[in-house]
């Protein structure tokens, strides 16, 4: 195995094993840190938003106008961009509700006393939002592997971007599942196992995208990386970032990501 597919695949583990950050910060600590959160999960939407607009799509449009010509190059370009955000948008919408990864959860929600059916439909809420986030780090995976294949520095950012945006849904897991069981062992292993699936999809990419890996796949799935990317931040990290926020961190958050990803880009290039 290449030497770059292997990096590009330690750095989709990275990335997905943040969820165990966020599961062992709910269990360890007795307060959420909601600033932290709030610009941590701001920083993470501005990274994507800059590096996808502003980097993957280009590149993207580049490698595809290089093999189509300039009308075709761009309006598959955009195919592949709209397209990223539609897949990603219908496994939202069959995710169940019960295990909504967007939910926003805190450290102090396991103060709460419960009745038996409470600790019923929280056992039941955690293990659904586990499924729910395996599902959806599988199309964030395949982003990931893609972007550190094709540019290991911006690959480098983005998995630090998806790591970050995978601490809340660590937390999102973990709480309930404590709540359920009054387990912190299971409650981080159930954490820590829904991060897997970003690995999971980085690596089926490999197996399925590589044997074919010409100038039009390539522009192709760059283009739905962006498009994923972008959605994701619009949909989940920046709502995410509003409901921890106290002042305006949140969008300083965002400023701050976009202007280290603009720095780096100019300075690795």
């Amino acid at each position: 195995m290449d030497g770059n597919v292997v990096f590009a695949l330690l750095l989709t583990l990275f990335a997905g094993l943040a969820t165990g950050i966020g599961s062992l910060l709910s269990l360890l600590t007795s307060r959420t840190n909601t600033k932290f959160l709030s610009v941590a999960l701001g920083f993470s939407a501005g990274v994507m938003i800059y590096v996808s607009l502003v980097e993957i799509f280009v590149k993207a449009k580049d490698s595809l106008v290089a093999e189509l010509g300039e009308t075709n190059g761009y309006w598959m370009t955009l195919v592949g961009f709209f397209g990223g955000m539609f897949v990603i948008a219908v496994i939202d919408r069959l995710i169940p509700t019960l295990g909504n990864p967007h939910e926003v959860k805190s450290v102090e929600d396991m103060d709460v006393k419960l009745s038996n059916p409470e600790h019923t439909k929280l056992m039941k809420m955690g293990v659904f939002t586990a499924l729910a986030i395996g599902i959806h780090n599988f199309p964030e995976g395949i982003a990931t592997f893609a972007s550190a294949l094709q540019d290991p520095n911006l690959g480098i950012a983005i998995a630090i971007a998806v790591a970050i945006h995978n601490i809340p849904e660590g937390i999102a897991v973990a709480v309930p599942i404590y709540y359920a069981t009054g387990s912190r062992k299971k409650a981080f292993k159930l954490s820590f196992l829904s991060g897997l699936a970003e690995p999971v999809g980085a690596f089926v990419a490999y197996l399925v995208l590589m044997p074919y890996l010409n100038g039009v796949v390539f522009g192709v799935v760059f283009a739905a990386v962006a498009g994923i990317m972008v959605f994701i931040s619009l949909d989940e990290l920046l709502p995410a970032a509003k409901k921890y926020d106290e002042t305006h961190s949140s969008i300083y958050g965002v400023v701050a990501g976009m202007l280290v990803m603009a720095l780096s880009l100019v300075l690795l290039a």
